[in-house]
């Protein structure tokens, strides 16, 4: 696929235009999106990189379009899953909620960095050594598996934030134990020290390169295109600091959603290593000469991976584990509604939630003790908070 040197340089400077108008508009002054401004920039960043694919089918053909939309469906189902470690990392060193925005920011310019290089150095080797589709297939299976390892053991993941990058910067750079609104240094006695925020930056572009090494092979195993490579990659991130604030506190209801990467990683996976086995140069197989297996198509590739996410929501939600948590966030979300309402409530406001609280309580009940001691970190905890909340309600009444 040949891409003119004007083609690349409109894309570039549109993918330019379209982060600074993010900072300049959204970033630069801190504060916290609404659930409603997330939505339409959420959908207006889906509608673009949508209408770019269609630039993309009148400009190079339907197959780079396709093999688009297939990367970046892909794509963005693994920066979701991205936005999992950035909540933990938020959570862990509770970054203010209001500078989360530029953190989130910095991630995404990072991580579209990281993967250019990545894009690039691959595509140069791939375009010199084809065998190189066997590793990447390889390292795809292999992360799939381990994928499904984490699942099956349901590894703790709160010391996300704690890798070696952010305790080699602990033990040797002098840090701040406070934050300084969104900067990065500040003076503590009289000494400029770090600030928890530029902790919090390594360890996400820490994290993203990290993601970059399984991304960026899963994208290769549907086109050997830089051009669409890198695009169907820059348009998965761009977006995806809105969709954080609006899909925050829902992330943790797609309980499948570890399942339904691994799958799509493991088939991308298999997808290399039979391409690798058509470029085959390798003299310890079939005497360095070609296997023709045969090749998945890209439409086949689109069909599974659409197909593959579609079935792991609806079952994440929809499956009786599913169920139980939307039950139990519920039920712990207007616990917290009841106990944050300012004392001149009214009683018609406070009868409303206290009402759905004992709805949804009820329901509570009813699940499942297996379900309970997997989705409750604490029983105690969390029927203390509903305690709290009904007594709260009684002491209204009374008084």
């Amino acid at each position: 696929m040949d891409i003119s040197g004007l083609q690349w340089s409109i894309t570039l400077i549109f993918i330019v235009l379209l982060l600074a108008y993010d900072f300049i508009f959204h970033v630069r002054k801190a504060h916290e999106p609404t659930i409603r401004e997330a939505a339409i920039w959420s959908a207006i960043y889906i509608g673009v990189a949508l209408l770019f694919g269609v630039f993309i089918l009148i400009v190079d053909g339907g197959t780079y379009a396709a093999e688009y939309y297939a990367g970046y469906i892909t794509e963005k189902a693994l920066s979701v899953d991205n936005l999992f470690v950035f909540l933990i990392i938020m959570a862990s060193f509770k970054v203010p909620r209001e500078d989360q925005q530029k953190v989130l920011l910095f991630g995404i310019v990072f991580a579209m960095l990281a993967r250019a290089i990545f894009i690039f150095a691959g595509a140069a080797l791939i375009n010199t050594w084809s065998w190189l589709f066997y590793i990447f297939g390889i390292v795809l299976i292999y992360t799939a598996g381990n994928l499904i390892k984490d699942e099956i053991s349901a590894e703790n993941e709160e010391d996300e934030a704690n890798n070696i990058v952010i305790r080699l910067a602990k033990k040797y750079f002098k840090t701040s134990e406070h934050y300084d609104g969104d900067k990065l240094f500040t003076i503590e006695n009289g000494k400029k020290v770090m600030t928890p925020m530029l902790l919090v930056m390594v360890a996400i572009g820490g994290t993203d390169l990290l993601f970059a090494l399984d991304s960026i092979p899963a994208i290769f195993g549907l086109t050997q295109s830089a051009y669409i490579v890198f695009t169907a990659t820059a348009f998965s991130l761009m977006g995806l600091r809105q969709l954080y604030f609006l899909i925050d506190g829902l992330l943790d209801r797609l309980i499948y959603l570890s399942w339904g990467l691994s799958l799509i990683l493991a088939f991308i996976g298999v997808k290399l290593v039979i391409h690798a086995l058509h470029e085959n140069t390798l003299p310890f197989i079939n005497d360095g000469e070609p296997i023709h297996v045969v090749e998945v198509s890209i439409g086949v590739s689109l069909a599974v991976i659409v197909g593959v996410l579609l079935v792991t929501v609806l079952a994440s939600l929809y499956s009786p584990k599913g169920q139980a948590l939307a039950i139990i966030h519920k039920v712990t979300a207007l616990s917290e509604s009841y106990l944050a309402l300012p004392e001149d409530a009214s009683m018609k406001e406070r009868a409303k939630i206290k009402d759905e609280l004992e709805r949804y309580a009820k329901k509570s009940r009813a699940i499942k003790q297996k379900y309970r001691d997997e989705l409750i970190d604490s029983e105690q905890d969390y029927q203390d908070l509903v305690h709290r909340a009904r007594g709260k309600h009684e002491d209204y009444i009374q008084n």
